[in-house]
């Protein structure tokens, strides 16, 4: 990355998700962009990629019913639903969260049913890999585990690039680099739809940006994602315009805007 290059410069905005109920309590079951190209086969998962997740690659993962699936509270707060128009799904979302549960939503406006009340709304945008997007193995990246995850929370912590917990990194392969043996930068894989894998966690200490840190872990996390025949995807909110920029410059296009939100249960 040069040093006109955004990408470790702009962390997005700090999202808060309040704390959500332990997993054995959650119920029974459970700057303008240029535009992607027309969908092509297989782009349908990318409407609700936790859905196409929990239902695929992290199957192993998934709590909920035939309607609504989540992740365990401590790896991710993303929910996939079926279908927002059934009319079964809003009391299949309490079955699996229980009462008065922050629930992330992919619905752009739903409609609530009594009782229920919006926790926040924030407009952002999903971005996939086009032919411009020339991934290549970073040398300095080391893989990081189980072992890492301290100071992978606490980078995270640092730079807010959005929902990390504590195990985040059981998602899929997370990378970072180190100097003088600390961990400055990571990025890695979170959500699996079938044939896609999201690129998440990019993050860059303060005192560490401007070095192209960020560019070279995507294009290693992409290398690797491309090996397995996936094509990469990423998601950032509308505002962290000079990210996008970025991205949109390393080879990613604007696929759809959507809206990154939350509701509260009754």
């Amino acid at each position: 990355m040069t040093a006109q290059d955004p990408l470790s410069d702009t962390p997005l905005p700090p999202v808060h998700l309040p704390a959500r109920p332990p997993d054995d309590a959650d119920g029974p079951g459970t700057a303008q962009v240029p535009v992607a190209p027309a969908p092509a086969a297989g782009e349908a998962v990318l409407d609700d990629p936790a859905w196409s997740s929990l239902t695929g690659a992290h199957r192993h993962l998934a709590i909920g019913n035939e309607h609504v699936l989540r992740y365990p509270s401590d790896v991710s707060p993303f929910v996939g639903v079926r279908d927002w128009e059934h009319p079964e799904v809003w009391d299949a979302i309490l079955d699996v969260f229980g009462h008065d549960a922050v629930v992330s939503v992919s619905h752009a406006d739903p409609v609530l049913p009594e009782g229920w009340r919006p926790e926040f709304s924030i407009p952002g945008v999903q971005l996939v890999q086009t032919e411009r997007l020339a991934p290549q193995p970073e040398p300095e990246a080391v893989e990081l585990g189980a072992a890492d995850s301290a100071e992978m929370l606490a980078l995270i912590e640092l730079t807010r690039p959005g929902p990390f917990e504590a195990r985040t990194h059981e998602l899929g392969r997370y990378v970072g680099i180190r100097r003088q043996g600390e961990l400055i930068a990571m990025a890695g894989e979170r959500l699996h739809p079938a044939g896609w894998t999201e690129i998440s966690a990019v993050a860059v200490h303060p005192e560490h940006r401007r070095q192209g840190l960020a560019s070279r872990l995507v294009l290693d996390v992409a290398f690797h994602i491309q090996q397995r025949g996936d094509r990469a995807l990423m998601h950032a909110s509308a505002a962290n315009t000079v990210a996008i920029a970025g991205y949109e410059k390393l080879g990613f296009a604007l696929r759809r805007r959507l809206t990154f939100g939350a509701v509260r249960t009754p």
